[in-house]
């Protein structure tokens, strides 16, 4: 008996836990999942909860005003987002992955997945983001039970013909492009070697002055 609850545990077949929750670290029934949600108290992997607010969040290609919104902008705004948000988290950790969905479902939508390399490393960067803000909304992070991101990602998405849409309940992770990617592995080989902060490049009014925020937010007592 005890082998075969494990085998199937996490499963579909398993009755008493959360398929998706074990899988993906979010469900879509939330609290109401008939379905226990085993939530772990240590994990390499935190999720910061629907952080990321698209341009066009409302209405996909709109802005909040009804105007079309040019796909280059929401590219480079996503990617502004992505960097400011790996940098801090950089501090905490070697960063192993950062994921963020593009799902539109409530229970996924602009959630961040990040992984670090070392447990302690989640745990510090945990505790670092208690109480933070970003672009004025309140983060909330937890740990979260994924570590497997093959199982979490929809292979129809990463194909590009999912026929669920944004409403899948497998993350539909947002691509960056080979420029940041370049920057990307750049910024993990410095974090590697020295710990120290980098410095802040040059972007937009907005952007800099959420990065100011993250700065004073973690320098004040």
């Amino acid at each position: 008996m005890a082998e075969h609850l494990a085998s199937i545990f996490g499963t579909e077949k398993d009755r008493v836990n959360c398929p998706f929750y074990f899988k993906i670290g979010a469900c879509r029934h939330g609290d109401r999942c008939s379905r226990l949600h085993n939530k772990p108290s240590v994990s390499p992997t935190l999720l910061l909860c629907n952080m990321y607010q698209r341009p066009d969040m409302i209405t996909p290609g709109v802005d909040a005003q009804g105007n079309p919104i040019d796909p280059v902008k929401i590219q480079g705004d996503f990617e502004d987002f992505y960097e400011d948000i790996f940098d801090e988290l950089s501090k905490h950790g070697e960063v192993e992955n950062l994921h963020v969905c593009d799902n539109l479902a409530d229970h996924l939508i602009g959630n961040v997945y990040v992984q670090f390399r070392e447990e302690d490393q989640a745990a510090k960067a945990l505790q670092a983001l208690q109480g933070r803000f970003y672009s004025g909304r309140p983060i909330i992070a937890e740990f979260s039970p994924v570590t497997d991101f093959r199982e979490a990602t929809c292979r129809q998405f990463e194909e590009h013909n999912c026929n669920r849409g944004g409403y899948c309940n497998f993350m539909h992770v947002k691509e960056i492009g080979r420029d940041l990617r370049k920057s990307d592995g750049s910024r993990r080989r410095r974090r590697h070697r020295s710990r120290t902060r980098s410095p802040v490049r040059e972007g937009s009014e907005e952007r800099r002055a959420k990065i100011e925020q993250w700065n004073r937010e973690r320098e004040a007592p």
